[in-house]
């Protein structure tokens, strides 16, 4: 009892974690800093995976979010030229309107999980093939998404190389 007592308080520590570091991401001024904090938040969301007993999927979370897409989003700033220039905005001019839109988001998140039994399921014990059925189904029902999403992030990279270049010249 007591061990599921401290996988609930670690839990809601990595939710405040994710919360915060998902509010710094989009108020603080430097792109570089929200980068950083951006992938604290995925990192603390894959430790949110770990206390649900999804291992596959924190590792899938540090492995795709946090070391390939966030590294690639700071090679990009690093490569972006007068990226923080003082004739840039680094505001938003529809910041309130954003924060409105977003509690309206939240507020009904809230209503609309508090009305369903998806609880119901947290008693029922984990299958034992987990990992071995998602890989099962990555490599035969789900093939084309799989390799569509590794070309998307492959133009992506090869897009960010070519901005990256065409400022420098």
């Amino acid at each position: 009892m007591a061990e599921h007592a401290s996988v609930g308080i670690m839990f809601w520590i990595l939710a405040i974690v994710v919360v915060v570091s998902g509010f710094l991401v989009v108020s603080l001024r430097n792109i570089f800093h929200c980068a950083l904090f951006l992938m604290l938040c995925l990192t603390a969301v894959a430790g949110i995976f770990i206390t649900l007993d999804a291992e596959f999927l924190a590792v899938a979370q540090v492995l795709i979010y946090v070391g390939a897409v966030s590294v690639l989003m700071i090679f990009a700033i690093m490569l972006t030229r007068d990226l923080a220039d003082k004739q840039i905005p680094q505001t938003n001019k529809h910041a309130m309107l954003a924060f409105l839109g977003c509690t309206a988001f939240v507020l009904g998140i809230i209503l609309v999980l508090s009305g369903t039994d998806m609880w119901r399921w947290a008693k029922t014990p984990l299958p034992v093939e987990n990992v071995m059925t998602i890989g099962k189904l990555l490599m035969t029902k789900y093939v084309l998404p799989f390799e569509v999403i590794s070309i998307l992030l492959v133009a992506a990279m090869i897009g960010a190389i070519v901005l990256a270049r065409k400022e420098k010249a």
